[in-house]
């Protein structure tokens, strides 16, 4: 069972996506992902990356493209347990607000299965779909 110290760490990961992502800090990833975290942004076309060197490139080569988000904002997090079989995972819903390089604003659902990884809860799979495809916008 998860206790307020597991529920804020996190609910503190999340938050430091934002400010990682946003301040160009990729060489801290491992401070939110396991080693073998997957990224998975194919809902966006994006394709889904493996491994921190995976999502470390790809996030690089977003920013270097000039199509990265500006800024990301969190909002409406839940935690829900696994069951016994999945001991020392949870599963978090959120909802991400993204600032556009061309100032146009995006929502999208996070997905993360966060894992007690050496004393830490870290994210393992982050599936990102947005809130609105972009067929219906």
């Amino acid at each position: 069972m998860l206790n307020a110290d597991d529920r804020h760490q996190i609910t503190q990961t999340l938050a430091l996506v934002a400010y990682v992502t946003d301040e160009d800090q990729l060489d801290r990833l491992d401070e939110l992902f396991v080693p073998d975290a997957v990224y998975d942004m194919s809902h966006v076309g994006m394709g889904a990356f493996e491994g921190l060197p995976a999502i470390r490139a790809a996030a690089a080569g977003l920013r270097a493209s000039g199509h990265a988000p500006t800024a990301h904002f969190l909002t409406n997090v839940v935690i829900d347990e696994r069951d016994e079989r999945d001991e020392g995972t949870a599963a978090v819903r959120s909802r991400g607000l993204m600032i556009m390089h061309d100032g146009e604003l995006r929502a999208v659902t996070y997905d993360d299965t966060f894992r007690h990884h050496e004393g830490r809860w870290l994210i393992g799979l982050r599936v990102i779909t947005p809130l609105h495809p972009a067929s219906e916008a």
